[in-house]
């Protein structure tokens, strides 16, 4: 077994201990923001952590009707700006804690009178140390390359986060019956380790979703690229109507990942719209009315929108995993990529 067929098994339980472990912290966070009178948030963050970012946008934007934004760390690290900070909350986001342009971000966001906090998975890091408060991922050591459980905690502390700045004590309990239903993904395991033979020799790809699920689809793109080595785009299902279906041909792989929700609506008019240009789809929904327009059906449990994409990115994980091991390749290590990455 794979370290990332393994660590992919552990989300579950890992979700269970931090709906309990980290909600004191984030309802300490939420009281601060509210004794500064916090009016934006933005958060720096690269890679799968600039996934869950994403998520944390539509969340808190849809949950707690705080304005946020995604931070360019060259406009720090690189440009040099300064920034009036004082009624923002700047949020670092990194697995590792020690991504150097995200902690720059954080160090200056706080010289210029920014709240601070670091989402990380590790407690003595550089993020942890800097940051006013922190949130902690709680995973464990993540020894395969290609983040995983550090991923799905990681939306786990944003949730708890929305629901700290809410005052909901019932969402970190519906954060432990996502971890429930994340186990019944478990059930198609072996489904999808039987189809991605179908796909060993895709090149290109196309991954599509809307909404809250945005972030599903793009940290599953990237696992499609990084372990697979295949060109994989990710775009929102009303971005990709403005060009990017024009590239579309008989038989181009789709990815559509649909769950039940705001955003289901237009994922089927645009599944119908790709089976139209001659598209494979490939779909992840608990919904059969677009099941039946796939070529692959992935039946995913069906939970509320605001957790599904807690829940459906294992189904991508997994996708992503059995067809990098039909390949050939070692989705632990994939070439030309290290567990840090440094940039500023």
């Amino acid at each position: 077994m794979t370290y990332m067929l393994q660590e992919i098994h552990e989300q579950p339980e890992i979700l269970e201990r931090l709906a309990a472990s980290e909600w004191a912290s984030a309802q300490a966070l939420a009281k601060a923001v509210k004794d500064k009178g916090i009016e934006q948030i933005t958060i720096a963050a690269r890679g799968t952590s600039d996934n869950a970012a994403t998520y944390a946008k539509y969340l808190i934007e849809t949950n707690n009707g705080i304005p946020v934004s995604l931070a360019a760390p060259s406009v720090f690290t690189m440009y040099h700006s300064k920034l009036n900070l004082s009624k923002w909350l700047v949020i670092g986001i990194s697995q590792s804690g020690e991504s150097t342009d995200i902690t720059e971000v954080v160090k200056q966001a706080k010289e210029m009178g920014a709240l601070t906090l670091g989402l990380t998975n590790v407690k003595g890091s550089t993020l942890a140390k800097i940051s006013d408060y922190s949130l902690f991922c709680d995973a464990g050591e993540e020894k395969s390359v290609a983040a995983t459980k550090t991923y799905t905690s990681t939306l786990g502390l944003v949730y708890l986060l929305s629901a700290a700045l809410k005052g909901d004590d019932k969402m970190p309990e519906k954060l432990k019956t996502a971890a429930g239903v994340m186990k019944k993904i478990f059930a198609e395991e072996e489904k999808i380790a039987n189809v991605v033979a179908r796909y060993r020799y895709m090149t290109q790809c196309m991954v599509v979703a809307r909404g809250l699920n945005q972030c599903t689809c793009q940290e599953a793109a990237l696992k499609l690229a990084e372990t697979c080595y295949i060109v994989a785009k990710a775009y929102s299902a009303a971005d990709v109507q403005h060009g990017p279906i024009a590239a579309v041909y008989e038989g181009f792989p789709v990815f559509m990942y649909a769950p039940a929700g705001k955003a289901y609506s237009s994922m089927v008019e645009l599944a119908h719209k790709m089976k139209e240009s001659g598209a494979e789809l490939i779909v992840f929904s608990p919904e059969d009315e677009i099941l039946k327009m796939a070529t692959t059906a992935i039946k995913i449990p069906d939970v509320e929108e605001e957790i599904s994409p807690i829940v459906d990115i294992v189904a991508g994980q997994l996708f992503a995993q059995y067809l990098a091991v039909s390949k050939g390749n070692n989705p632990d290590q994939p070439r030309h990529l290290k567990k840090v990455t440094l940039t500023m």
